[in-house]
């Protein structure tokens, strides 16, 4: 019969811990890095889903409002449909209007800065 070695058979168990404690680290950076790919292309997919949710949202939005406002048009008379796009018009003329007194108010203010940088040059 062989002679059991004590010291030789707790090295082997000792060496096996160290192999199996190595190989779950190798295993456990592998799956790491793996989520993180996974997550990464989550996050981009997520990102580009994002946007075409807003541009579907944005559409969706823009065909009800013509929608609506075809429907209603087309429950009116001539004379009723040209009131309402007259109507339509002023309203943008006075929008218009306005815009352009700020824009022209918001220049007048640049101008007397700069007016007042030059003077105190």
């Amino acid at each position: 019969m062989a002679a059991f070695d004590f010291g030789e058979s707790v090295r082997k168990i000792f060496l096996v811990g160290i192999g199996a404690v190595a190989t779950g680290a190798e295993k456990s950076q592998q799956l790491i890095d793996e989520l993180v790919k996974k997550g990464e292309l989550t996050v981009e997919q997520g990102k580009d889903l994002n946007e075409e949710l807003t541009r579907k949202a944005a559409k969706a939005a823009t065909d009800t409002h013509e929608s609506f406002i075809r429907s209603r048009m087309e429950s009116m008379t001539a004379e009723e449909r040209a009131a309402y796009a007259k109507r339509v018009a002023d309203i943008a003329q006075e929008i218009d209007e306005r815009a352009t007194t700020v824009d022209a108010e918001v220049e007048d203010a640049e101008g007397e800065a700069a007016d007042e940088g030059s003077a105190e040059e």
